[in-house]
């Protein structure tokens, strides 16, 4: 069994070169299948988690229900595993300490943190989010792992806040900001355009992570850009949810099968599970 102590520092190493490349699963059986396709870490989805548990996205679960659902996901799976824990389930740095021990206490070696206001389309101020950021790293160090890392999520681009003119330096100062306050890289959902991700990957101190998907640049040339970390947030658990709802009209309405035709084999999928 690897350590957790190893497998941050495994993590840590993955960010090292290149791109790193995480599919986002949302409960243990989809880790595994991640796993099995030969994913190098794991990366939680908070949106995917809520649905499997009949919850919209948006930060509606409590903090029990994600980590006991990052648990599982945990020791499902050998490579290490990245939580999306939205808000950090408070808006007081006291609340983001106890989301974040937590993580460590389940088995994840890293943490995507929202700059977003539950409930909201408004954002803490730049320094309102650096101190739930110290606040996450030393919980990380009180728990016994340092080297958990901290991904912090700008919400700028993907809600569209100020004028689009402004959002670019909004975004590079709160790199500046949250790198300062103990963040390993920073996020920035609903930005996909090349040229702004090419400038802020130089602009930024820390590495810039990007959320990819259907009508979203290739992973190689996000990685051309200067991206260093590439995920796909919802996208394959909309996937998933998309083909249960596909194939069961089908059956109902039509008696066919056409849908779940070349699915994986009912002894390959049982396998991974034994």
């Amino acid at each position: 069994m690897t350590s957790l102590q190893d497998k941050a520092k495994l993590f840590r190493d993955q960010h090292s070169d290149g791109v790193l490349v995480l599919p986002n699963a949302w409960d243990a059986g989809s880790a595994v299948a991640i796993e099995r396709a030969g994913a190098p870490a794991v990366a939680t989805t908070s949106g995917g988690v809520s649905w499997a548990l009949a919850r919209g996205d948006g930060q509606h679960l409590t903090r029990a229900e994600m980590l006991e659902v990052i648990a599982q996901i945990a020791a499902a799976v050998e490579v290490p595993v990245t939580a999306d824990v939205e808000g950090g389930y408070g808006p007081e740095p006291a609340a983001v300490a106890e989301t974040v021990a937590g993580v460590v206490a389940v088995g994840a070696v890293g943490v995507n943190l929202e700059d977003s206001r539950a409930g909201t389309l408004t954002l803490f101020t730049p320094d309102e989010q650096a101190e739930r950021l110290r606040a996450a790293r030393a919980a990380a160090a009180s728990a016994g792992l340092a080297d958990l890392w901290v991904n912090a999520r700008t919400d700028v681009y993907l809600f569209g806040v100020g004028e689009p003119e402004g959002r670019y330096e909004d975004v590079v100062t709160r790199a500046n900001t949250y790198a300062e306050a103990g963040a390993d890289s920073i996020f920035v959902p609903g930005l996909a355009d090349l040229e702004v991700l090419a400038a802020l990957s130089k602009a930024a101190p820390i590495p810039v992570s990007a959320m990819a998907g259907p009508g979203a640049p290739a992973v190689a040339e996000l990685a051309e850009a200067g991206v260093r970390r590439v995920s796909v947030g919802t996208a394959i658990a909309q996937a998933a949810y998309s083909l249960a709802h596909h194939a069961a009209a089908e059956l109902l309405n039509q008696g066919t099968y056409g849908e779940v035709t070349g699915a994986l084999d009912f002894g390959t999928v049982n396998g991974w599970y034994r």
